[in-house]
Order: C-alpha cells, then structure tokens, then sequence
C-alpha cells in the first residue's frame, strides 16, 4: 500500500486491494444479517426518516411547487405576474439564501454537531414559511424565500453528515441515496396540491400549497431528539464513552464483544487522532495540498455539476419548456409536473436502492451523465424540428418523452451527491466538503434560476445546446479526477486517493492485530 498517486483517477489506488487488507471490511463482509432483523438498526432509522431522510423533501417541494404557482392565475395575479428577470429572482432567491448560510456551515457542524445543525436549520426554515405563505408583495416574498435558503442550507448540512457517520456501512450509501431522492416526495406532495387547488378562485388556490412546505420541518423538529449524535463527532470532541455507547447499540446491536464495533471504533479513533496531529491550519490546508485540492475541485464539481446538467430547466420553468412546443394548457402543464414528478421518484428510488448498492460510483456517474448528453442532444433536435414547424405533433410528443427518459439518468447519479462528498473528505475536513459543494450547487442553482428564463425566452430552443456542451465537459471532468469509493470504509478512501501518505488508521487481518484491537476496545 506504499503506492505513490498523482491526483489522476486512473492513479489511484484499487478500492477491492485496499479493502482486501482491511480488517473493518472483513468484519463487515461476514454479517449477512438484514438490518430489519436488527432490532436497534429498525429503531435507528424509524427515527431517521422523519427526523432527517426528509430534509430534501422541502428543497423538492419548492421546486415543485414554484413551478405549479407558474400555472395559477391568482398566484399570478397577485405578484403582478412576474417574468424574465423578476421571475429568476424569485426562483434565485432561495438559492442566494444557501450561499449566503455556507460560511456558517463547518463552525455550525464542527463546533456544536450535526444535530444541532437540523434543529437550527429547521427552525429557520419554518419561520421562512410562514412568512412566505402570508406574503403580501414581491419583496416579501423574495425575503421569505432567502430566509428558507438559509435555514435549508444548514439543516441539509447536518442531516448529510449526520447520516453518513451514524447509519451502519452497509446501508450507508442506500440511506443517503433515498435521502437524496427525498427530493420527489415533497416534488410530488407539492405537484398534487397545486394540480388540486390551482383552480380555486381565492389566494388559498397558492396560499395553501405554501404553508404546506413547513411539515418537513415540523416533523423534523418532532423527531430529532431521538436521533444520537455522530459517533465520529463525539469522538472528535473526546466524548469517547459516548461514541462507543452508540456503536455498540447500533453497529454491534448491543454485543460489547463485537469484533466489528471494535475494528471500527480503533479506525474511527486513530484516524482522528492522526488527522488532528497532521492538522494545524484546517482551511489553509485545503488549498495547499495536492489531495485536498482535489477534493475541493471534487466537491466544486459535484454541486455545480448537479445544477449545471440541464435538469434547472425543467425542475424550475418546466411550464416555459413545454410551451417552446405548444403545450400551453394549464391543467397540461400541471398533469405532466405531476407525472414527472411521480416518474422521478421510482426512478430515483431504484437508483437509490439498486445502483449506490451495485455499481461503482464512478460507473454510475459515467453512465448518469453520458447518457443525460446523448438525451439532451435528441431533446434539442426535437426542439429544433417543432420550432420549424409547429404543426409537427410528434415532435413535441418526443421531447416530453425525452424529458422522462432524460430524468431517469438524471437520477441514476443524483443520489450520489451528498454520498459521494462525505466519502471523499476525512472527518476533519467533510463539513468543509459539504460547504464547498452546497456553496457551489446553490450558486449554480441561483445562476440557472436568473438565467434560464431569461434564455428560454430569448433564444428558444437554441439554449439547450449551451447544456449539451457543459454535459460534454463534465463528463470528461468526472473519468480525468473523481476517485472510486465504493468498498471501502470512510477513514480507508484518503488511502485509496493518497496511498502511503494518507492519515489512516490501517486495521489490516491479522488475528494478533484483532486481539489488540479488542483488548484496546473494552479498556475504553
């Protein structure tokens, strides 16, 4: 494992040598025990779906919904129905409210945990609501909106983090997938209610479907103190006894003799111990090494690549996308945001459950991507064909066809987002991670909601190639520096990506080595 890497993908490490020599993922693999036959693993994520797994329901219930508003004439009415610059603002003001709570993030997670991180993001978030469902004007509206960016981007924080370092190795990347999904529960509450009242004739026919937006926190606020911390947290904090209590109860389901717990709990321990040794300008250290250079331009890539796919268009200004090929009727509209919406969750559930659990992670974002540019290319010349003759039905048939078939790539690699940077980053620096790929996925989502509307009018069907060409290059971008990660513990990733010179605890077989291990374990 002395192997030097050069920040190349195709330089780094083999995941399945690395986790050939590891003790935790030997243990691990010799537990082919289900988790809904864990008694404390049921109880564990019973309480996390509620309490976090929800957090991106609210993100997609705004996407949603802002996009059915569009298509209600008294949600119209009564902000002067806004559009080109004003209607990008409004979309864009969440998203400046996220970059405006990034900085925040790692003092927030580092300092007072990832729970804290929930329960404050949550309560602002709630506050953001109520304004927004009482507001008056645009300004208020727009303020509303900031302030629910705000909260929303801490809470997410917590939540990614909180269930990265706590749910047991072999469910991690499922969870975290369905966390990501999420995203179409509240995508779909919110196409269902805008569909069932946008034909109200009062201010309630938009009034209702924004107040609604507060239940995702509400019940995050209602099941969080069930939650416990981070181990990894703990640890960093030197609540040691704390930290084992936990792995024992969740990872060990109660045996203080499991050998796994006590692999796991030396790794976590003496990763941390190294990496507070080898630490001592954290953020400095971002920028000055190679390897963190390259999880920063990783964690960059990530979020922007998430928003910078094409999938902007239609989360936010579907309505416009549709009548660029004379789909115009509002009730239409409203039934294909509903379909699609519907369409994403299965789709997005089955890459969740399916493809994290499978596939590479660099084959699941080569396939997601390749394939959402050959697609992107054909919705293009679909595009293109109806604009020059709008009697062409079937063209504008095969775009709304593309647009689900687009969207079921789209999700092959969605949930890999929040997954794949809290693998890529050692503890010291993953709330830093995260920040930096929020910092860049909401500055992306902002750009895209000012911009798009004002390309779609301007240039039709013509801004879709700009999409095209963006998907090339992240594709290129993704095989030249995404590392793999699958199959391998979080600590063992930096070994994959450094070789000999990452901060790693290596827990190798070696039954000699084990007995230490455990010997060391119950003296804690």
């Amino acid at each position: 494992m002395s192997k030097k890497t050069t920040g190349i993908a195709r330089h780094d490490l083999n995941v399945n040598d690395v986790a050939a020599t590891s003790e935790v993922s030997r243990l691990l693999a010799e537990d082919k025990i289900p988790w809904y036959q864990k008694k404390s693993l049921r109880r564990l994520y019973a309480f996390l779906v509620p309490a976090a797994l929800g957090v991106e329901i609210t993100t997609g219930f705004d996407g949603s919904v802002l996009n059915g508003l569009q298509a209600v004439d008294k949600w119209q009415s009564h902000f002067g129905y806004p559009e080109k610059a004003t209607l990008g603002l409004i979309s864009a003001s969440m998203a400046i409210g996220s970059v405006a709570a990034v900085p925040s993030i790692p003092y927030l997670n580092d300092r007072w945990g990832r729970r804290f991180s929930v329960i404050l993001g949550s309560i602002i978030v709630a506050i953001g609501v109520v304004i927004q469902s009482a507001a008056i004007n645009i300004g208020m509206l727009i303020a509303s909106r900031t302030i629910m960016g705000f909260g929303l981007t801490i809470c997410l924080s917590g939540a990614a983090q909180l269930l990265t370092e706590l749910c047991y190795p072999k469910e991690r990347a499922i969870i975290i997938g369905c966390f990501q999904v999420s995203w179409y529960v509240g995508s779909i509450l919110a196409a269902g209610l805008t569909l069932s009242t946008y034909h109200w004739r009062t201010d309630w026919s938009w009034r209702l479907p924004t107040i609604c937006q507060i239940l995702p926190s509400l019940l995050q606020l209602g099941f969080i103190w069930f939650v416990p911390e981070s181990p990894r947290w703990l640890i960093s904090r030197d609540r040691h006894e704390e930290a084992l209590a936990i792995l024992i109860k969740y990872h060990g389901e109660g045996d203080q003799d499991s050998a796994f717990v006590a692999a796991e709990y030396l790794q976590i321990s003496e990763t941390l111990r190294l990496e507070k040794e080898a630490s001592t300008h954290p953020w400095r250290e971002l920028f000055t090494s190679k390897a963190n250079l390259r999880r920063v331009t990783v964690a960059f890539c990530v979020g922007l690549f998430s928003q910078w796919a094409g999938n902007g268009l239609v989360s936010y200004y579907l309505a416009k996308v549709l009548a660029t090929v004379g789909i115009t009727n509002r009730l239409r509209q409203q039934q294909i945001n509903l379909s699609l919406s519907c369409w994403n969750l299965v789709t997005g559930a089955t890459a969740a459950s399916i493809g994290t659990n499978f596939l590479p992670r660099r084959t699941q974002l080569l396939i997601g991507f390749g394939s959402m540019c050959a697609i992107f290319s054909c919705w293009t010349g679909a595009s293109a064909v109806f604009a020059s003759d709008n009697t062409n039905n079937s063209a504008a048939i095969a775009v709304v066809a593309l647009i689900f078939i687009y969207y079921a790539f789209y999700n092959l690699m969605m949930p890999l987002q929040y997954l794949y940077v809290s693998e890529v980053f050692p503890f010291l620096q993953r709330s830093k991670g995260v920040a930096i790929m929020q910092l860049s996925n909401k500055g992306g989502t902002g750009f895209n909601q000012f911009v798009n509307p004002i390309g779609l009018d301007s240039l039709k069907w013509r801004y879709y190639l700009v999409y095209v060409v963006l998907l090339g290059v992240e594709i290129f971008t993704i095989w030249l520096i995404y590392p793999e990660t699958k199959g391998v513990s979080l600590e063992e990733v930096a070994v994959v990506m450094e070789g000999g010179n990452a901060n790693v605890e290596r827990v190798e077989n070696d039954k000699k080595i084990a007995m230490v291990y455990e010997d060391e374990y119950r003296r804690v």
